[in-house]
């Protein structure tokens, strides 16, 4: 019923930047808490950033200060900003959301595929 599409991943220098996006489509009534993850080789999966449906947002220390979540409520589309960029912010990343389908549906959660990105030293 929904659909997750991540775009942006690639290859960067270290220093360099990123726009990942996330597209949702579907029968969406609005958007609840919506979040970025990412898996490194050899690692789990982590939470990097969260923005919840008030507007206020979290971010995992490594990337603070780095990376922006941001959202557009017109085009269903979630944003992250990926600046400064090391080499251990190399991973695929996933987009999560949290969306309300509507009475009775009511509230899923939703993954993206996931887009890699590398960063090269």
């Amino acid at each position: 019923q929904v659909q997750l599409v991540e775009s942006g991943g690639g290859l960067v220098q270290a220093g360099g930047s990123l726009r990942l996006s996330c597209a949702a489509s579907g029968s969406i009534f609005s958007f609840n808490a919506m979040r970025w993850f990412r898996q490194a080789p050899g690692k789990q999966r982590e939470l990097v950033a969260v923005v919840h449906s008030g507007g206020t947002t979290n971010y995992a220390d490594s990337v603070k200060g780095r990376f922006t979540i941001s959202r557009d409520n017109v085009k269903n589309t979630i944003y992250l900003q990926m600046n400064s960029l090391k080499p251990e912010d190399t991973a695929v990343y996933y987009c999560n959301a949290d969306i309300h389908l509507g009475f009775p549906e009511g509230l899923a959660n939703y993954w993206g595929q996931g887009t890699q990105v590398t960063v090269s030293s």
